[in-house]
């Protein structure tokens, strides 16, 4: 099963702000739910070779990739001509791909509509029902569009494939500040090596000054990391667990 992912966002209007990209927020969410580590999240243009680049590297270094946006009927959606490059496999037209919207168009159907139905060669399609068009999958790519509900659909279509040992997570909440609190951090994580670690200082609460994460796999070892660290703060500094 996936544990990294990589995460390729694709367009020139998230470059210039005319748009606010929602969808790198929310797979982070679902795939660190699923217990997938997402590594890397990259934002490009719409620029056949830079993605070629990009989805080669991300391919080569994670377990799953998926990229957002650029997979429409105009002159700037390239993303299938980019995860094509990136293979080393030429652009075929899907025949399932072709009938689907053959059916969904009718007499309606042109040259731009079938464009939606051009893969990479070798390409599978996965998820299907619900949503209307199945997503393609190059290797370990899952090619995705932009727009934020059709990319959420396609997305929980999919979900279950990803699914893997759980990361288990505790918060802790202090009133100390990271100042005095990094000498405790770094000893907790001497003694705990395995495990993630964060501290987000909190400027404006006034209940506390730090929220710290203690990430692990191993339950266990997560109950035993958190007890030690509990058992090492000053008195006082503990707000709450969570």
């Amino acid at each position: 099963m996936p544990k990294t992912a990589g995460i390729l966002l694709i367009g020139n209007e998230i470059l210039s702000g005319k748009i606010a990209d929602a969808n790198a927020a929310y797979l982070c969410r679902e795939l660190r739910g699923l217990g997938v580590e997402v590594r890397r999240i990259s934002v490009i243009p719409d620029e056949v070779d830079l993605i070629a680049r990009e989805v080669a590297a991300q391919s080569r270094d994670y377990d799953v990739v998926f990229t957002s946006g650029g997979v429409g009927p105009t002159h700037d959606d390239v993303t299938i001509e980019g995860v094509a490059r990136a293979m080393a496999v030429p652009v075929v037209r899907h025949p399932t791909l072709a009938g689907l919207l053959e059916d969904w168009y009718g007499d309606r159907l042109n040259d731009a509509h079938l464009k939606m139905a051009e893969t990479p060669e070798g390409a599978e399609l996965v998820g299907g029902e619900p949503v209307r068009f199945p997503t393609i999958l190059v290797r370990n790519v899952y090619v995705l569009p932009g727009v934020p509900e059709i990319f959420r659909q396609k997305f929980e279509a999919i979900r279950e494939r990803f699914r893997d040992q759980p990361i288990h997570l505790k918060n802790v909440f202090v009133r100390i500040g990271e100042g005095t609190l990094a000498d405790y951090l770094n000893k907790l994580l001497a003694d705990f090596p395995s495990l993630l670690l964060g501290s987000y200082p909190e400027f404006s609460n006034p209940e506390y000054k730090v929220k710290v994460t203690l990430e692990s796999r191993d339950r266990a070892r997560l109950e035993d990391a958190l007890a030690e660290f509990l058992r090492r703060l000053p008195a006082g500094a503990l707000v709450k667990v969570a």
